[in-house]
Formats: C-alpha cells, structure tokens, sequence
C-alpha cells in the first residue's frame, strides 16, 4: 500500500460496496494477454487517481484484476488497464 493509505482514516477496501482490487504481476499480465490474444490497451480503463489504483499504488501501464461478488453469478472477474489521469 501507499503513503495515501496515511492519509485516509478508513480502510478503503473493508466497505461492502467496493470490490477486491489486486495489482497482477508482469508475469501474470503477459499470461492473461496470450490467454486472450489482446493488447493490454484493449482492456478497459482505470486512471491512476481513481481511488482503488491508487491505494494499490497502480502505476500507468499496470492492469488491474477486480473481483466483484454477484448475486447470480457468484464472482465476477474483470480486468483493467491503468491509463495516466
């Protein structure tokens, strides 16, 4: 975590409402762009100041895995692309 976990007095992730956010390696992001025969820039966006990213201190270029729950579904994946913002 980052110097701005300081800064906020509450753990941004213990909220019900926002999902698990990881930061995948670059090992990890090489296997899920053969996985899926993509460019990382094909993935959605995340910027760099959306909360999330920046509590994992997500660089630009990074990509990001959120795994939200699902009342239908169980666990939704979905992956995204740290662009500068």
């Amino acid at each position: 975590m980052k110097d701005i976990d300081k800064e906020r007095p509450y753990n941004l992730f213990s909220h019900q409402f926002v999902p698990k956010h990881e930061l995948l390696s670059k090992k990890e992001a090489e296997e899920l762009m053969r996985e899926f025969h993509i460019k990382p820039y094909q993935l959605p966006y995340i910027k760099t100041s959306d909360p999330g990213a920046e509590t994992l201190g997500a660089k630009m270029g990074d990509i990001l895995r959120v795994t939200r729950r699902s009342p239908t579904a169980g666990s939704v994946v979905v992956y995204r692309y740290v662009v500068d913002g």
